[in-house]
């Protein structure tokens, strides 16, 4: 594949620590205590902000719908952009990974779900924006993962064409994406789910970073 397009939370770096850290700042202003657990409650810090208080918000009073939602999301985005990488990490090899797929003369970006403020803030903290030719996030455009526009234009900003491209993910969201672009989906398999993953039926499973230019010569 030319262009190899990449999810960010949960496939480039794990950010569930300073995600649920973030729900949890605002469920403790609320007076509810720290309500989502950093390993139990991983797999909905990675479908982003209102999943996490969603969860959260049902643990107190089922109620509690996307009102609440709505009115405390501002607030636990303003609580993750101040603390944004205090606990997040690149995944092992993949910074490395890229660097080699880049020297390949591969066309490199990220299509996120993630605000672009927020993505692009991240990855200039974590030393790695360079390496992206493109960054897409959930308010890039007027729609988001999984409409398929979003990734289509993450590919075109990174040089690429869509018909000779791959998109790397780790949630169902990513799978929906792809199939609506029309390219094929390698999700990763050191998540929360582990190969459990493989039941959303990708293209490839990535088992870790140093694994990747075989996984793609596989597609």
């Amino acid at each position: 594949m030319e262009t190899v397009i990449f999810d960010l939370d949960g496939t480039l770096a794990d950010t569930s620590g300073d995600l649920i850290a973030a729900a949890n700042t605002c469920f403790e202003r609320l007076g509810y205590g720290s309500l989502l657990d950093p390993v139990a409650d991983k797999l909905t810090a990675f479908h982003g902000g209102r999943a996490m208080l969603r969860l959260g918000f049902s643990r107190i009073d089922p109620a509690l719908g996307e009102e609440a939602v709505d009115k405390e999301y501002p607030n636990i985005i303003a609580a993750y952009a101040e603390n944004i990488d205090r606990e997040t990490r690149m995944y092992p090899g993949a910074t490395s990974a890229i660097e080699v797929l880049r020297s390949a003369g591969r066309k490199i970006g990220i299509c996120t779900n993630k605000p672009e403020g927020l993505a692009e803030t991240l990855m200039t903290r974590l030393g790695v924006r360079d390496l992206f030719g493109s960054l897409v996030g959930a308010d890039t455009l007027p729609v988001r993962k999984p409409d398929p526009a979003p990734f289509v234009e993450s590919v075109r900003r990174a040089g690429g064409d869509p018909i000779r491209s791959v998109l790397i993910g780790d949630t169902e969201t990513d799978v929906l994406t792809a199939r609506a672009a029309g390219v094929p989906v390698v999700l990763v398999a050191f998540g929360p789910e582990g190969r459990r993953i493989e039941r959303l039926r990708p293209d490839a499973l990535l088992e870790h970073y140093d694994d990747l230019e075989r996984v793609l010569a596989g597609l």
